[in-house]
């Protein structure tokens, strides 16, 4: 027997459709991320989930609370799981940044990208959070069980990039690996001590 761990995103928000950076920052989910909150919800009802934990982002807390529906599951909220911190730049359009030194490094070499002028998280921060977090869930719970984790696509794609066996410094290059859809389904195996990704960006239920 094994634990499994649901890596979720969250459902889009306005700010996804407006291209802004959200970081820890918030914006409401639109119709389109409840419905596919919901539907992600359809497609794991079938699994008994002893524990769910999202982040102290109310997007993702809601999409967790869209998959959870009137079962009764624990739902935690854990600092770990936040989202990137954009700084500064948190609810600038990407597109008014694209020709930005720093914003350059931070799309395409997380190991230089440094965080100096919009005061944010550095990639090797968002590395040691999220890695740390994942261990303390996976030392709260034992074979046999299922957990929900509901997070953020920086977040995500650098956690399951790492999964994969992909260095932090890599996980942006688009021949290693791609970045995470809006309630998309990842989920992870641990077992005899061993961590595998064993489903990726899976979207199917989404259709």
């Amino acid at each position: 027997m094994a634990l499994h761990l649901y890596l979720i995103r969250h459902g889009r928000t306005e700010w996804n459709l407006e291209g802004r950076l959200q970081g820890v920052g918030d914006s409401p989910l639109v119709e389109e991320g409840i419905l596919g909150a919901k539907k992600t919800g359809e497609a794991l009802a079938h699994i008994p989930f002893s524990a769910c934990y999202s982040s102290l982002m109310k997007r993702a807390q809601d999409t967790a609370d869209y998959i959870i529906g009137d079962r009764d599951i624990p739902h935690f909220h854990h600092r770990g799981f936040n989202e990137f911190s954009f700084g500064l730049w948190e609810g600038q359009k990407s597109a008014d940044l694209v020709d930005h030194p720093e914003y350059i490094l931070l799309k395409t070499q997380p190991k230089l990208y440094l965080a100096i002028e919009n005061q944010g998280e550095t990639y090797e921060q968002l590395y040691q959070r999220v890695t740390k977090a994942l261990e303390q869930i996976i030392a709260r719970h034992k074979d046999g069980e299922n957990v929900l984790i509901v997070s953020h696509g920086m977040t995500l794609t650098l956690l399951t990039a790492v999964l994969k066996g992909i260095h932090w410094h890599d996980f942006r290059d688009p021949e290693h690996h791609s970045f995470i859809f809006n309630t998309a389904i990842s989920i992870a195996k641990v077992e005899n001590g061993k961590i595998e990704l064993i489903k990726f960006n899976d979207v199917e239920h989404l259709d």
